[in-house]
């Protein structure tokens, strides 16, 4: 009987084997290429290029670009590669790959290859401020400036070797407004001033945490993070959770749309005719927690009357609507006009020639808040506009409830657990010889501020590691300020977290573009995307192309000194010196003796330090500069207008 089994067995090996090489032969019977290895690529310029890919077990294939020919024989796995010898900038240049097939890719060029990865301030297209800054998406074409947008994707299992979509472009008035906001910036400049082609490849992804970034050897120093890669690599596990996710967000909007009066009334409420005089008024912008109701969450409905001139009437029209907490659809003389399916997004609806009418309009707006305040985000754009003419739409609105409901619990997002984005969007990308990254990210990182360093830091020498490189170029945007401003010093993880990044820069060969002034109070996603790419290409200036005439950042705190009552604090990076940009004292300084409670404190420029004292403390131990998640204020830069990046002073 075992003989029998053994056989049958052996059978069974036989018939998989042959099957499994009839597929590979099948596979990979042609020569294929990675997404990357695509006409209009950009290769690395100075250090040996790799061009790789699949073919048969055995099979011969050939690479001839710039008149030399390369040659390689895949390996029982079905991959190959060959290097190319260093290149200069240049092209465009046509590669030929020749295996039991012929492959043509066409338009390459040669120059410095810039990963721009993070989350979602680095992934935040032109699109997105378009309204900004129209003259240079107008003036945006330039052959030799291409991106390649890496599609978000997790594995917790084995590192990807492909990427499931993309392609190379070239950047075009159409075309840019898919391009990194930050990255173009900083492409733009450093080709400005280079006139080196450069290729940036958005590899970034919405909300990410940085250990999702890392890969598993590396985890192993983060125990409870890699206990958590392991549960999710478990497929059954993951489909339970999204099972449950789906299943409970959908019972709560099909609730909501049931119970929504707006929607279900003898005349619906975004119906122009409908009669809205008994509803009560808010002032918009506004959140209707303080309009009677608190703590409400669900729909709540929104209506405006206004009076179109005749010259506006007719035309085609956009609607701005600010930011709304959390969705939105919007309603025009009673036609749907658009909608938005999460809180950070501008809302910016395109009306249809003839939607507009002279005399009455009405605006209808259907909001839905799962959590937290509904409602219109202050100090955003809130009008009408047809061509030069406008209507303001900030002030009273008429409004009711629709529904209300409990808060939505909050779902499970697999891309941000750790090792899932390292696998799927960077090991593909590993082989590509790279100038150096830019990295902005860190705000799903605040709740643990102290950990970040940890993390960060390892994550920059492991995708060193990994790409095998050396210590190449990276570049990373310090968190912006963000929400109220404080009127007493105190803690902030934010600010904390701009201390992790700053003592990040110990790590060799990385540089900070502080960001402190060019965000907004009441935005997580600042529009001026274009100074945060100048200040990297600043930085790229100086780390990645070696210009040591050029200032790459503001000033960076270096010592503590005390004397007396006084700290007198060193930096580096001051450029032509040290300023109190605007003229006005120095503010955002605090000051603490050993209770460490910290007081605003007076702050002098001497030369090229900067003293701190307070009549409160007698004997001071420790300084803070900007510690507060919007220290509005900040005014300490250097003479070519650079801020100093926050600190806190060390003991």
């Amino acid at each position: 009987m075992n003989e029998i089994n053994e056989y049958l067995l052996n059978q069974k090996s036989a018939a998989f084997s042959a099957l499994f090489w009839l597929c590979i032969g099948s596979t990979f019977g042609q020569v294929r290429l990675p997404r990357l290895v695509s006409d209009s690529m950009v290769l690395q310029r100075n250090i040996p290029a790799t061009i790789w890919g699949w073919a048969a077990p055995a099979e011969k294939v050939t690479v001839k670009f710039k008149e030399r020919s390369y040659h390689a024989i895949a390996g029982k796995d079905a991959r190959w590669s060959v290097k190319l010898l260093p290149l200069d900038a240049g092209g465009p240049y046509d590669m030929e790959i020749d295996g039991s097939n012929h492959i043509v890719l066409r338009n390459i060029l040669v120059g410095d290859i810039w990963i721009c990865s993070g989350q979602s301030n680095m992934e935040l297209p032109m699109e997105r401020v378009k309204e900004k800054y129209p003259e240079q998406i107008a003036h945006a074409a330039n052959p030799s400036i291409r991106q390649f947008v890496v599609a978000t994707r997790y594995d917790f299992s084995l590192p990807d070797d492909d990427l499931a979509s993309g392609n190379w472009q070239a950047a075009t008035p159409a075309s840019v407004l898919s391009f990194s906001a930050a990255g173009y910036f900083f492409a733009n400049d450093l080709f400005q001033k280079y006139h080196v082609p450069i290729g940036l490849i958005k590899a970034s992804a919405g909300g990410a945490p940085v250990e999702a970034w890392l890969d598993e050897s590396t985890l192993k120093a983060f125990p409870a993070y890699l206990e958590l890669a392991y549960r999710f690599r478990n497929g059954a596990y993951r489909d339970s959770i999204k099972r449950s996710d789906d299943s409970i967000s959908s019972r709560w909007y099909l609730n909501i749309w049931r119970k929504d009066s707006g929607l279900h009334a003898a005349r619906l409420w975004y119906d122009p005719t409908y009669d809205d005089a008994a509803w009560p008024e808010m002032s918009i912008p506004g959140f209707w927690d303080t309009a009677g109701l608190k703590g409400t969450n669900g729909v709540v409905w929104f209506r405006k009357e206004i009076d179109v001139p005749v010259e506006m009437a007719g035309r085609p029209a956009k609607l701005f609507l600010g930011r709304i907490i959390d969705r939105d659809s919007v309603f025009v003389n009673g036609i749907f006009a658009g909608t938005i399916g999460y809180q950070y997004p501008p809302r910016r609806y395109d009306l249809p020639p003839g939607l507009l009418r002279p005399g009455k309009n009405t605006i209808a707006i259907r909001v839905i808040n799962s959590s937290g305040k509904g409602g219109f985000v202050p100090d955003k754009t809130y009008r009408l506009t047809a061509g030069d003419d406008r209507i303001d739409l900030r002030g009273r609105w008429r409004y009711k409830l629709g529904v209300s409901s409990d808060p939505l619990p909050g779902n499970t997002f697999f891309q941000y657990q750790p090792l899932g984005l390292f696998n799927g969007i960077i090991a593909p990308l590993l082989p590509l010889a790279i100038k150096g990254v830019i990295w902005y990210q860190g705000e799903s990182n605040t709740g643990k501020p102290r950990e970040y360093r940890r993390l960060f830091s390892a994550m920059i020498t492991n995708w060193r590691e990994r790409w095998g490189q050396g210590n190449f170029p990276f570049l990373f945007v310090q968190l912006a300020n963000y929400g109220e401003a404080k009127e007493q010093p105190g803690e902030s993880e934010w600010a904390a977290l701009r201390q992790a990044q700053l003592e990040t820069l110990a790590v060799p060969n990385t540089a900070m573009a502080v960001a402190l002034d060019i965000g907004e109070w009441n935005d997580l996603h600042p529009l001026n995307k274009e100074d945060v790419g100048k200040r990297l290409a600043l930085a790229a200036q100086k780390i990645a192309y070696g210009d040591q005439t050029v200032v790459g950042s503001g000033p960076v705190y270096q010592s503590a000194q005390i004397s007396g009552n006084k700290i007198r604090i060193g930096f580096t990076n001051m450029g032509g010196g040290l300023i109190n940009k605007g003229g006005e004292p120095l503010r955002q300084f605090a000051i603490a003796g050993a209770d460490h409670k910290f007081v605003w404190a007076r702050a002098e420029i001497e030369g090229d330090k900067v003293i701190v004292w307070s009549e409160e403390v007698a004997h001071p131990v420790a300084v803070r500069y900007a510690w507060a998640d919007n220290p509005e204020g900040a005014n300490l830069y250097n003479k070519e207008g650079l801020p100093a990046s926050p600190f806190e002073s060390k003991e």
